[in-house]
């Protein structure tokens, strides 16, 4: 069973945090993590994108000038593609790029991606994050405690007071732990986490 250090806000340690085996230690699925990324990523795309088609833009019913005589390449139509002011070649239309993935391909990556944090020592847990007031230098110190440039910091619920504070931090998110996601997880390189935001992700997931 895997055991992390718990912390303080001031970095020091308090303690020691047992995790579930069966969420915290399994085998990392490389190509799940893969699958589910480019699933995740895909599924933040609007799909609204478009452009005319020489069929679509205005204009362009006469022909340039004759088709032989002149010396020049023949040409039938101002809108064609290689005009100034014509049609897009294979001009993108609005679609749909969401893609769905199977619920237990979805608990295999979380797992995995929680695995790699584990494993690699970027896991985080703190005996409790409680702010009284917004105050960005307070996220700062801790931070800096913990020699975390790029964090997740992943509270039970939201907080209105840590998210203000860490907002304006560059390469910090913060979130409560109904939304961690698997991008997320492996964007950022630290996972700072309350311990009652662990005990949440073992209810769910183990």
């Amino acid at each position: 069973m895997p055991t992390v250090g718990l912390f303080n806000m001031e970095g020091n340690k308090v303690g020691e945090l047992a995790l579930n085996e069966s969420v915290f230690n399994v085998e990392v699925n490389t190509s799940v993590l893969h699958q589910v990324v480019v699933a995740q990523l895909a599924n933040k795309r609007q799909g609204t994108q478009s452009s005319k088609t020489r069929a679509e833009v205005r204009g362009g019913g006469k022909k340039p000038w004759r088709q032989k005589g002149t010396g020049r390449a023949r040409q039938g139509s101002t809108r064609s593609p290689q005009w100034v002011k014509g049609g897009v070649v294979f001009a993108p239309k609005p679609r749909e790029y969401r893609m769905s993935l199977p619920k237990s391909m979805r608990r295999v990556a979380m797992k995995s991606a929680l695995t790699v944090k584990v494993q690699d020592n970027n896991i985080v847990v703190l005996e409790s994050l409680a702010l009284d007031a917004p105050k960005t230098k307070t996220i700062v110190k801790m931070l800096g405690a913990f020699e975390a440039k790029k964090a997740l910091i992943v509270t039970l619920e939201s907080n209105q007071n840590v998210y203000k504070s860490a907002r304006n931090i560059e390469g910090v998110s913060v979130m409560p732990v109904n939304n961690i996601n698997v991008y997320d997880l492996l964007k950022y390189e630290k996972l700072i986490i309350t311990k009652d935001a662990v005990s949440k992700i073992e209810e769910v997931y183990a």
